[in-house]
């Protein structure tokens, strides 16, 4: 009950006290008895903080002392300053005076009652209840009245390691993992651009200086198929060679492997030599054939020009296959190995990654970025992959077996790491670790930990933060060092 609420009570059991005295007055109750009344409806008005005088609840105990008043034998709220009966004729039942409830302060515990809740337990010293580093060898309080807290023998060792009990362990939600040892399944993140497989692509370009007479309906961007034509063209020093190849395969009836190996060397394809050592006539306009199937890059060719030697006419590439240049951070290539296990992610393309392989992984680190090139080679059938497309690599990192842990086992203060190890029945002892790799939750533990130990998975700063008070108090109340009790 609140203070605002007894003293209300007060305040009625009060009121009720004086009409009861005028009442008790004509009716010779004594003064005792009013006593006795005052204090029982108190008592009820207050509840639990009212506390039972011995006989009340120590059955064992003959009640004793004179009678205090009549209550009801149903245990009603209803009772008697005199003898009385029920509705339905029963008597109400005598209240002896070591019956009655005490409205008085609750008896202090024994020596005995303190030893039994402390066991055979030794008080090493008392320490801070707000946690500063003042410790006193006997009980005292601080400056705002709080008790200082005992610090028994067993809970603190020269090991850094701690105590605590089921209960606590239960409400700060503490949990466990085993350190096991397994390959660690990390995945490095890397961006990518697709490129052109080098190849794939070809340039056609003349090898004499030429006219160009009429140009394929075929523009940057078109499929084109192997063997379509793309130009044809007239090239004095071209005729000139088809003109001696057709003299001499006419005069000896043999093809002059001399003037082939000539024609050949100009770029003239190998049908249309052919062809006119079969029908025996040369011809002026020389036909320019695609070298492989793909999409026209660039289109340089317009009729009616004058190419010269080494003039790009056309570039074509066939992108039935892409490479894919992932750049991934310096220190992350060792780790790195030609044929790791890829997924490949585009932004546009909703069916999932596609899965792959790094096939090269470049010889050199950019100077900029610090980071190095891996080539992933993909196929792309029906063309949906197209140069300068953004890629998104997930690179599978595995190797040997390692021993892990949860990353939150880890606590990283930055100069240092640290594990919680439990040691059992309660106890645990920080641990300082060295860190490796991280993957999918958990981190490698290089030293510090081996497999099989278990560590404290939540709660771990709880458990340092207390580790580390127990510490400093250890060596504030160490022999020859323990502060003398305030006055």
């Amino acid at each position: 009950m609140s203070a605002v609420g007894k003293l209300t009570a007060a305040v009625l059991v009060a009121g009720s006290a004086g009409w009861i005295g005028l009442t008790a007055g004509e009716k010779g109750i004594t003064v005792a008895s009013l006593i006795g009344m005052a204090e029982m409806q108190l008592a009820v008005l207050m509840g639990n903080d009212a506390v039972a005088m011995p006989g009340a609840d120590a059955p064992e105990a003959e009640p004793t002392g004179p009678v205090i008043y009549w209550r009801h034998p149903d245990g009603l709220p209803e009772w008697s300053v005199s003898e009385r009966q029920t509705a339905d004729g029963r008597a109400f039942l005598p209240v002896l005076a070591s019956e009655d409830l005490s409205l008085g302060p609750a008896p202090e515990p024994s020596s005995e009652m303190a030893m039994a809740e402390t066991g055979e337990r030794t008080i090493l010293y008392y320490r801070n209840p707000m946690g500063l580093p003042d410790t006193s060898p006997v009980p005292k309080q601080d400056s705002m009245g709080m008790d200082y807290i005992p610090v028994y023998d067993g809970e603190n060792s020269d090991d850094g390691s701690v105590t605590v009990s089921p209960g606590k362990l239960q409400r700060t939600g503490v949990r466990t993992a085993e350190a096991v040892l397994a390959p660690l399944a990390a995945t490095l993140r890397a961006p990518g651009i697709v490129e052109l497989d080098e190849r794939r692509i070809s340039v056609i370009s003349l090898r004499a200086d030429a006219f160009i007479e009429t140009v394929a309906d075929v523009t940057t961007g078109s499929t084109i198929a192997e063997g379509a034509p793309l130009v044809t063209l007239y090239s004095p020093e071209i005729a000139a060679a088809l003109a001696q190849f057709l003299t001499d395969v006419r005069s000896e009836g043999r093809l002059r492997e001399g003037a082939r190996q000539r024609l050949e060397n100009l770029g003239v394809p190998g049908e249309v030599i052919d062809r006119i050592a079969t029908e025996g006539q040369s011809t002026v306009s020389i036909p320019i054939m695609a070298p492989r199937s793909g999409v026209v890059l660039e289109r340089m060719a317009v009729e009616g020009m004058m190419s010269e030697a080494g003039d790009t006419l056309f570039r074509i590439a066939d992108t039935s296959t892409v490479w894919v240049i992932a750049e991934v951070p310096e220190a992350a290539l060792m780790e790195i190995a030609v044929g790791t296990e890829v997924r490949v992610s585009f932004r546009g393309l909703t069916d999932g990654p596609i899965p792959g392989r790094i096939d090269t992984i470049y010889p050199e680190i950019d100077m900029m970025t610090r980071t190095g090139k891996l080539r992933i080679e993909l196929p792309n059938p029906d063309g949906r992959l197209r140069a300068n497309m953004f890629a998104e690599v997930e690179i599978m990192l595995g190797g040997a077996p390692v021993v892990q842990v949860p990353e939150g086992a880890v606590i990283d203060t930055g100069d240092r790491q640290v594990v919680i190890l439990d040691l059992g029945e309660g106890r645990f002892r920080p641990e300082p670790v060295t860190v490796g790799r991280k993957g999918d939750g958990m981190i490698e533990i290089v030293s510090g930990v081996g497999a099989g130990d278990i560590v404290v998975s939540s709660a771990t700063f709880l458990i340092d933060a207390e580790s580390n008070l127990n510490a400093a108090l250890a060596a504030l109340a160490a022999p020859g060092s323990t502060p003398e009790a305030n006055p």
